[in-house]
């Protein structure tokens, strides 16, 4: 029953990686001309190779990856894209300002899918608790550069001409 429970959870927050993955990807390839371009490619790189790392855990621990949440996570990522932003025909500040509010939930949602893992390392010899300590500081850190874009977005959306607001 319990290993039933740890692999709906991490097969739920598979699916949410594969949804941040796609979401960074997206991001980085929009704002690929932008001041901050190289810190957004080095993010998608990042949560990318944390995704990676979550598969390398399940395999671990015996976990079998269900491709049916890998695609609703996949399929999640591009119907979100459809959601009107008040502009036709292209993307608005409104689209990136909601875009890193939705990929810094992900974040969040991923530092603490690696606090239970490491609650759970000492039980589980699978478990290598410096990973998920390395982990969970890489996504501290993601969660700072994602709220510090979001603010400049959000300040360049909703006060636009404001001294001193720059676009990501």
């Amino acid at each position: 029953m319990q290993h039933d429970v740890l692999g709906i959870y991490l097969n739920d927050h598979l699916a949410g990686a594969t949804l941040g993955a796609g979401l960074a990807r997206h991001l980085a390839h929009r704002h690929r001309r932008g001041a901050r371009a190289s810190l957004l490619e080095r993010m998608a790189d990042e949560i990318a190779q944390d995704r990676r790392a979550l598969l390398a855990i399940m395999d671990e621990l015996g976990v079998p990856a269900h491709r049916y949440k890998v695609i609703a996570g996949w399929t999640a990522e591009r119907l979100r894209r459809l959601k009107p932003n008040g502009v036709l025909r292209r993307h608005s500040g409104l689209d990136t300002v909601m875009e890193l509010e939705t990929l810094r939930l992900g974040i969040e949602g991923k530092s603490l899918l690696w606090l239970t893992l490491l609650a759970l390392a000492p039980q589980r010899t699978e478990l290598d608790g410096a990973q998920l300590h390395d982990l969970l500081d890489r996504a501290r850190n993601q969660l700072d550069a994602v709220e510090d874009l979001r603010r400049t977005a959000a300040a360049a959306v909703f006060h636009p001409g404001a001294p001193g607001v720059r676009r990501v």
